[in-house]
C-alpha cells in the first residue's frame, strides 16, 4: 500500500495515492457510488467509492463496515471545498484492520448515565473529541505563559496529612498506620516553594469529598496554582485577568474548528481581555439584595449569586475581599477592615461562575497560627508551613484556577463532565 498519511496533512499530498488509518465514523450508499467517513484522530476525511472504479472485493467489503471498524483505506487526495476538512478520498483500496460488531453506541440520543458508562467509547464521539482538544490546548497554553514569564513548575504531593481547604471534604486513607488525605489543594507546598524561586505554579489533580450533584462540580479536578512572593492581592488580581485572558485568546486562535464543532458562540469570548470589573463583596451582597436575594453579610456566594452578578457581563467579574467566616484560614487579613480578609473570586459569565479563587496569604507568624486554631486544626501537622513565617517571611499572593470549568466556559458545554476524560462523580468511579 501507499504512504499512510494524517487527516491533518492532506493538504500537502492533493493528487498522491496515500492511505488514511482510522475508524469509521459512517458509511452510505446511493446507487453504484458509496461513502465512509474515517476518523484517525486528527481529523474525518470522507472516501468516495465508486463501484465501476474499485475491484469487486474492496466494494463488497466496504458494505460490510460498521461503526468503529478501523480500517486502511487507500485512495487519491482530492480538493473538495463541500467536504470536511476541504479534501475527500477517491478510494481504490480498502482493508478492514479490527472489526466492530454490535457497538453499543449509535447515531440516536442516548442517555447521559448510558453514555457515561460508555465513556471509554463516548470519547470518540465528535463533541466530546472537540472539548476535549480544547481542553489539551487551553493545558499547553498554561505552561506556555507561565514559562514566558519565568515561573517554575513544582510539582506538589497527592497524598498529605496537611489541609487546605475545608476539613469535612477530604477523602481520607490510612498511610502505613498514619492518617493521610487526597490532596484538596497544591498551595501549601507551593507557597513553600515560593520562597526559593519567587514565582511558581503546581499543576495536577485535586479531590474534594463533597456530596455535590451539580453541573460545575467534580470529586477529582485539575488545578493551576500559581504563588508570587511580594505579590500582593491588587497584584493576584492582575496577573489573573492576563492570564485568563491569555487562555480565551489561546483557543480562538488554535481552535477554532473544535469550537465550531461544539456550536460555541465565539462573540461571547472575542471581547474577554483586561481590566476585568472589580466588586466589593460587601456591594456584592448590597446589589444581590437589590435583586431579591435574602443573603445576609458574611455568607458566601452561591452559584444562584454568582449567575446573578455576571448577567450581561462581556468578561468575568472579580469579587473581593470577602468575610473571614466564608474563607481559609491562610488567607491575610483585611488592614482596611478586619471582618475580611484580602482575596478575591474571579466568576466567569454565561452561568459559570467562579474559575478561580486567590488571596494574599498571611505572612504574619501569630495571625496565621490563630486562624489554624480559630478552625479547630491541629498545629503540629501545620509545624512546616508555619516554619515559612517563623524564616524569612514575606507577603505572597496566589491563586487556583479549575481546568475543567475554565474549558467548559471557554467552549460553552453545559456540564465539566465532558470536559475531563474520565470524570469522577460522587456515583461514578467507572470506567
Amino acid at each position: 500500500m501507499s504512504d499512510t498519511v494524517e487527516v491533518s496533512d492532506l493538504a500537502s499530498h492533493v493528487g498522491a495515492e496515500i492511505v488514511i488509518r482510522g475508524w469509521v465514523e459512517s458509511t452510505r450508499a446511493h446507487g453504484k457510488v458509496a461513502f465512509l467517513d474515517v476518523r484517525d484522530g486528527t481529523g474525518v476525511v470522507q472516501g468516495v467509492v465508486i463501484k465501476k472504479e474499485v475491484a469487486d472485493e474492496v466494494w463488497e467489503r466496504h458494505a460490510t463496515l460498521t461503526l468503529e471498524t478501523s480500517v486502511a483505506v487507500e485512495g487519491i487526495v482530492r480538493g473538495e471545498p463541500r467536504a470536511p476538512g476541504g479534501h475527500e478520498l477517491t478510494v481504490t483500496g480498502l482493508k478492514i484492520l479490527g472489526g466492530s460488531d454490535d457497538y453499543p453506541i449509535q447515531p440516536k440520543d442516548h442517555g447521559v448515565d448510558f453514555l457515561l458508562d460508555q465513556r471509554h467509547l463516548w470519547l470518540r464521539s465528535r463533541v466530546q473529541w472537540a472539548g476535549l482538544k480544547v481542553r489539551a490546548e487551553v493545558e499547553q497554553a498554561i505552561h506556555d505563559f507561565f514559562y514566558q514569564r519565568g515561573f517554575v513548575r513544582i510539582d506538589a504531593p497527592i497524598l498529605t496529612g496537611a489541609i487546605g481547604e475545608h476539613a469535612g471534604s477530604l477523602f481520607e486513607t490510612d498511610y502505613f498506620g498514619e492518617k493521610a488525605y487526597l490532596a484538596q489543594t497544591g498551595q501549601l507546598y507551593a507557597e513553600a516553594a515560593a520562597a526559593a524561586f519567587r514565582s511558581i505554579y503546581t499543576f495536577g489533580p485535586t479531590f474534594r469529598a463533597e456530596k455535590s450533584k451539580t453541573r460545575r462540580h467534580l470529586t477529582e479536578f485539575w488545578m493551576v496554582e500559581p504563588e508570587v512572593a511580594f505579590m500582593d492581592s491588587e497584584g493576584s488580581m492582575r496577573l489573573q485577568e492576563e492570564f485568563v485572558s491569555y487562555l480565551v485568546e489561546r483557543a480562538l486562535e488554535r481552535c477554532q474548528e473544535e469550537l465550531k464543532m461544539l456550536e460555541r458562540d465565539t462573540s461571547k469570548l472575542e471581547t474577554v481581555r483586561p481590566p476585568f470589573p472589580r466588586l466589593n463583596y460587601t456591594d456584592a451582597v448590597a446589589r444581590l439584595r437589590e435583586l431579591g436575594s435574602d443573603l445576609e453579610w458574611g455568607s458566601d456566594l452561591g452559584a444562584p449569586d454568582e449567575v446573578a452578578l455576571t448577567e450581561g457581563l462581556d468578561r468575568p467579574l472579580f469579587v473581593f475581599n470577602y468575610p473571614r467566616e466564608a474563607k481559609a484560614f491562610y488567607m491575610k487579613e483585611n488592614p482596611a477592615d478586619p471582618r475580611t480578609f484580602l482575596c478575591n473570586d474571579c466568576l466567569a459569565p454565561e452561568g459559570y461562575g467562579e474559575i478561580i479563587g486567590g488571596s494574599q496569604r498571611e505572612d504574619d507568624l501569630e495571625r496565621l497560627r490563630a486562624g489554624i486554631s480559630s478552625q479547630g486544626l491541629p498545629e503540629e501537622v501545620y509545624s512546616w508551613y508555619l516554619d515559612l513565617r517563623r524564616y524569612g517571611t514575606f507577603p505572597h499572593s496566589g491563586f487556583g484556577l479549575g481546568v475543567e470549568r475554565t474549558v467548559a466556559w471557554i467552549t460553552g458545554r453545559p456540564h465539566v463532565r465532558e470536559l475531563i476524560p474520565f470524570p469522577r462523580l460522587m456515583n461514578r468511579l467507572r470506567p
